[in-house]
C-alpha cells in the first residue's frame, strides 16, 4: 500500500520527475510529448482516456500511476461513479491483485476529492 497520501505522492513524483528530467532531458521530454499526445481528445475524449489509464494503472499495480490518473481523471471531469465503474473493468482484467489496487484507487479518489 502507498505509504503517503496520494496528493503527496503525486507531488513527490512530480518533484523527482523534474530532477530526472535534468539528468535525462531527451527521455523525459519524449515521454512528456507522448503523454500529451496520447491524452488529447481525439475519437475518445480526454476524460475517457484518463479513465482507461486509471484502469491500466490498477491492473499494472502502479501506485504512482494511480495517483496521476485518479487526479487527472477528476481534473478531466470524471465523477466518482465513473471512476469506480472503471475500477470494475480493471478488476475484470487483472483479477485478485487488481482488487487490492482498486482499493488503493478508492483511497486516492477519497483523498483527491477531499482537498
Amino acid at each position: 500500500m502507498n505509504s503517503q497520501p496520494y496528493p503527496e505522492e503525486l507531488k513527490h513524483i512530480k518533484t523527482n520527475m523534474s530532477e530526472l528530467a535534468k539528468a535525462q532531458p531527451l527521455v523525459i521530454s519524449g515521454f512528456n510529448a507522448l503523454h500529451s499526445a496520447s491524452t488529447q481528445a481525439g475519437a475518445l475524449d480526454a476524460k475517457t482516456k484518463e479513465l482507461i489509464a486509471l484502469a491500466i494503472a490498477v491492473a499494472a499495480r502502479c501506485d504512482g500511476c494511480i495517483a496521476f490518473h485518479t487526479h487527472d481523471a477528476l481534473k478531466a471531469g470524471a465523477s466518482a461513479a465513473e471512476i469506480t465503474d472503471v475500477l470494475g473493468v480493471a478488476i475484470m482484467m487483472g483479477g485478485g491483485p487488481s482488487v487490492v489496487y482498486a482499493t488503493h484507487a478508492m483511497d486516492a479518489l477519497a483523498q483527491f476529492t477531499n482537498d
